[in-house]
């Protein structure tokens, strides 16, 4: 490894083992472009996305606004609508990841939202990460939405992530699987912080193109 990257890589690491001068030391690295992926701010309500799952398990998730605005906004905006209460999981991967929040339950469903500009970033694929399904388009995200069960890095800055996983994840781990599940896991409730989560909503009648994540055109 050239000596820059060792030196690079030992002050990062240095930073992520003492929080407190970790931005510091990053800058003084030249890796400030890496701040956000690996020091996410403060868990608040306002970004807390809880998933209250037919398993019994609820799941909780870090949004992160600060990286990805117009897909979390999207997420705020429908589940105070109720949008995501009642709908399944309908495309769960073992070793991959499960997709959820499709009205049809086929991967070809949304919201009748426009879709969400595509905000790739540097946030990882890593278990627990949370990421916009879309279709080829690139600016095709609405509604759908997957969760990664194992790490798969080849789909990081094609898929918008947008969150990860901070409580509850043995209960992703529990969702059944199958393209779609013979008995598929649902949303019962979804809410944001400490907000009452609402009623279910009747499904949209909206259509997109097969919202594909990662695994198409990319592999798993």
């Amino acid at each position: 490894m050239h000596p820059t990257r060792l030196i690079a890589f030992a002050t990062l690491a240095a930073a992520l083992a003492t929080p407190a001068v970790a931005k510091d030391k990053l800058k003084a690295a030249g890796t400030q472009t890496t701040v956000a992926q690996y020091l996410p701010p403060a868990l608040t309500a306002d970004n807390t996305w809880k998933l209250d799952l037919s398993d019994g398990g609820r799941v909780v998730i870090q949004l992160r606004p600060d990286i990805a605005p117009k897909m979390v906004e999207r997420v705020k905006t429908l589940t105070g609508q109720g949008f995501y209460n009642g709908l399944t999981f309908h495309r769960v991967i073992e070793g991959f990841m499960a997709q959820g929040g499709d009205p049809k339950g086929t991967g070809e469903g949304g919201s009748s939202l426009p879709d969400v500009p595509a905000e790739f970033n540097d946030l990882p694929h890593v278990r627990g990460a949370v990421a916009a399904a879309r279709a080829a388009d690139d600016n095709s995200a609405n509604s759908q939405f997957y969760v990664m069960l194992q790490p798969n890095l080849k789909l990081d800055r094609h898929y918008t992530v947008f969150g990860r996983v901070v409580s509850g994840m043995p209960y992703v781990d529990a969702i059944q699987r199958g393209e779609p599940p013979t008995n598929p896991t649902r949303i019962v409730r979804a809410s944001i912080g400490n907000g009452a989560p609402t009623a279910m909503q009747s499904t949209s009648t909206s259509t997109l193109a097969p919202a594909a994540p990662p695994a198409g055109s990319i592999g798993q």
